[in-house]
């Protein structure tokens, strides 16, 4: 039979899945939700546990005979400072103490089963809060009531707010709710957090009753003997953040270096577009003219071909013709009467020397010949219908320009 699904995880869950990644290293995250559901998804509780393990201490999960705590600062374990009950001196000393040995044992453990009970009846309020904020704004409130307003500054966030402010920020974090994971007897119980190795790691523990003086010395024997790794890690991010920064900087110019010869680039190449686009323009009008003057010259051709032949000097219906070119070149040629004005301007056009659009002229009366067809005079009229003589002297007018 196939194993069951897993439960899928809702948000919140999975948060504190990552946070305990994120505090304990644990890169399974099977392992990680194991511990967490063995916790009853209490992180505090779940991330104690699992420091404990580092340091040498078992599990709550896996306790082996009762031994006392192996604490060594030089191996880079926890500091522990615990203010135990005086040991008893001489014969009157140890006799009072063999004396209440059975008093004090009865009571530690109807203490124990009064706890226990009290557990069930009245579970900690710790382990179902619903509003972190509210609660310490609460707990100050109430404080500063019983107190006054002299006190530290307390830290008004989440649990996981906290530590992430102290990992970023690079500061000891005093935490007195992590007890319930550790399970201990003495009270009131301190924690000293900071970020050690690149994780969120409990460097200090501090149990039982102490006198102001103490606390304050071994808060500051703690601090002093951690101040090493703390400022290492400020160093490492500083060199971080500014290794950070001149990749940056580096990259902005190579961006900006890149941007200008993109542009560089685009502007040459615009530049080229438009050499190319000029050079194809005066190669294609190049090519239009040559076909212009290709056709031009085949319809000379053409022209010359369809002229009729020229009349002999002695024909009594000829005319003899000279035309004064713009070029102030004369043209001879001898027509008959009855042609049309259209094989004087044939001939004309066939001719090399004459320009591609021309009209032709008489001097004396000045008047334009009607050599090519109009909607009014579609067949133009005949060389004794214009009235000209045997002998005539015509004037080529150029009108390209027009």
């Amino acid at each position: 039979m196939a194993a069951p699904e897993e439960q899928e995880l809702s948000q919140a869950q999975t948060e504190k899945l990552l946070q305990f990644q994120d505090l304990t290293g644990l890169e399974s995250t099977d392992q990680c939700r194991r511990t967490l559901e063995q916790h009853n998804w209490n992180i505090e509780a779940a991330v104690q546990d699992r420091l404990n393990e580092q340091e040498g201490v078992p599990s709550v999960f896996n306790p082996p005979p009762s031994r006392p705590l192996q604490v060594n600062t030089a191996d880079h374990r926890v500091y522990s400072y615990i203010v135990s009950r005086p040991q008893p001196r001489g014969l009157i000393g140890w006799s009072y103490y063999m004396i209440m040995l059975p008093f004090r044992l009865t009571y530690y453990t109807l203490l124990d089963i009064f706890r226990f009970a009290l557990r069930w009846v009245r579970p900690d309020p710790r382990g179902r809060v619903t509003d972190p904020v509210g609660d310490v704004v609460s707990f100050i409130h109430s404080f500063e009531e019983k107190y006054g307003r002299s006190h530290p500054v307390f830290y008004q966030g989440t649990y996981s707010q906290a530590l992430n402010d102290a990992k970023r920020e690079l500061r000891y974090l005093l935490d007195d709710f992590l007890s319930q994971a550790l399970r201990e007897n003495t009270y009131p119980f301190l924690a000293i957090i900071m970020l050690k190795d690149r994780k969120m790691t409990v460097v200090g523990r501090l149990e039982g009753l102490i006198q102001s003086e103490d606390l304050l010395n071994q808060l500051t024997f703690i601090m002093e003997a951690n101040q090493t790794y703390l400022m290492s890690e400020r160093l490492e991010r500083e060199e971080r953040n500014q290794t950070q920064v001149l990749r940056a900087q580096q990259d902005e110019a190579y961006l900006e270096s890149l941007r200008a010869d993109q542009e560089k680039d685009r502007r040459k190449k615009e530049e080229q577009e438009k050499v190319q686009a000029e050079e194809e323009k005066v190669r294609q009008t190049v090519l239009a003219e040559e076909r212009r003057r290709r056709t031009l010259d085949e319809e000379k051709e053409r022209k010359s071909e369809c002229l009729p032949p020229e009349p002999p000097a002695d024909d009594p219906d000829s005319v003899k013709i000279v035309f004064k070119l713009p070029n102030d070149t004369r043209v001879e040629r001898r027509f008959l009467f009855q042609q049309s004005l259209t094989v004087i301007y044939d001939f004309l056009f066939s001719l090399k020397e004459t320009p591609e659009k021309f009209q032709i002229v008489t001097n004396f009366p000045r008047r334009v010949l009607p050599c090519l067809p109009t909607e009014e005079q579609p067949n133009p009229p005949s060389l004794k219908e214009a009235g000209l003589s045997r002998s005539e002297v015509l004037f080529v007018q150029d009108l390209t320009d027009d």
